[in-house]
Protein backbone atom coordinates (compact mmCIF):
# COMPACT_ATOMS: atom_id res chain seq x y z
CA UNK A 1 0.00 0.00 0.00
CA UNK A 2 1.12 3.48 -0.92
CA UNK A 3 0.80 6.77 1.14
CA UNK A 4 -2.48 8.54 0.54
CA UNK A 5 -1.71 11.51 -1.31
CA UNK A 6 -2.55 15.15 0.60
CA UNK A 7 -3.16 13.48 4.08
CA UNK A 8 -0.40 13.90 6.53
CA UNK A 9 -2.19 11.79 9.72
CA UNK A 10 1.04 10.09 9.97
CA UNK A 11 2.84 13.21 10.31
CA UNK A 12 0.05 15.28 12.85
CA UNK A 13 -1.73 12.38 14.71
CA UNK A 14 1.72 10.58 16.50
CA UNK A 15 4.12 11.74 18.78
CA UNK A 16 7.58 12.00 17.66
CA UNK A 17 10.60 11.19 20.29
CA UNK A 18 13.49 11.85 17.69
CA UNK A 19 15.15 15.24 16.81
CA UNK A 20 13.76 16.80 13.33
CA UNK A 21 14.65 19.52 11.76
CA UNK A 22 13.43 22.34 12.76
CA UNK A 23 11.47 20.17 16.09
CA UNK A 24 14.84 19.25 17.99
CA UNK A 25 13.03 17.74 20.64
CA UNK A 26 10.74 15.90 18.57
CA UNK A 27 6.40 16.85 18.17
CA UNK A 28 3.77 16.16 20.59
CA UNK A 29 0.89 13.82 19.44
CA UNK A 30 -1.87 16.08 17.40
CA UNK A 31 1.07 18.60 16.29
CA UNK A 32 1.50 19.11 12.94
CA UNK A 33 5.25 18.27 11.77
CA UNK A 34 6.91 21.68 10.68
CA UNK A 35 8.25 19.35 7.75
CA UNK A 36 4.76 18.75 6.28
CA UNK A 37 3.95 21.25 3.50
CA UNK A 38 0.53 22.27 2.52
CA UNK A 39 -0.24 19.74 0.80
CA UNK A 40 0.24 17.91 3.02
CA UNK A 41 4.02 15.95 1.64
CA UNK A 42 7.07 15.28 3.96
CA UNK A 43 9.71 17.99 2.96
CA UNK A 44 12.21 15.64 4.18
CA UNK A 45 11.01 12.06 2.67
CA UNK A 46 13.77 10.05 1.27
CA UNK A 47 16.54 12.35 3.17
CA UNK A 48 19.12 11.13 5.58
CA UNK A 49 17.64 13.39 8.00
CA UNK A 50 14.08 11.92 8.71
CA UNK A 51 13.92 10.36 11.35
CA UNK A 52 13.93 6.61 11.48
CA UNK A 53 10.95 5.72 13.05
CA UNK A 54 9.00 7.78 10.06
CA UNK A 55 11.11 6.27 7.38
CA UNK A 56 9.85 2.74 9.08
CA UNK A 57 6.39 3.66 9.35
CA UNK A 58 4.66 1.64 6.45
CA UNK A 59 0.66 2.92 5.16
CA UNK A 60 -1.73 -0.50 5.95
CA UNK A 61 -5.43 -0.59 5.39
CA UNK A 62 -5.90 -1.24 9.04
CA UNK A 63 -4.08 2.17 9.65
CA UNK A 64 -4.83 3.78 7.43
CA UNK A 65 -8.94 3.50 6.96
CA UNK A 66 -10.79 4.92 4.09
CA UNK A 67 -9.90 8.41 3.65
CA UNK A 68 -7.35 10.91 5.59
CA UNK A 69 -9.83 11.56 8.70
CA UNK A 70 -10.18 7.94 9.37
CA UNK A 71 -6.31 7.52 9.26
CA UNK A 72 -6.22 10.24 11.58
CA UNK A 73 -8.53 8.67 14.15
CA UNK A 74 -7.27 5.79 13.55
CA UNK A 75 -3.60 6.94 14.44
CA UNK A 76 -4.88 9.22 17.39
CA UNK A 77 -6.71 6.54 19.15
CA UNK A 78 -3.38 4.01 19.00
CA UNK A 79 -1.33 7.40 20.10
CA UNK A 80 -3.94 7.36 23.25
CA UNK A 81 -2.87 3.72 24.04
CA UNK A 82 1.00 4.07 23.96
CA UNK A 83 0.55 6.90 26.70
CA UNK A 84 -1.43 4.71 28.75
Amino acid sequence: MECRAGCGACCIAPSISSPIPGMPNGKPAGIRCIQLDERNRCLIFGKPERPAVCGNLRPEPAMCGANAAEAMATLARLESLTIA
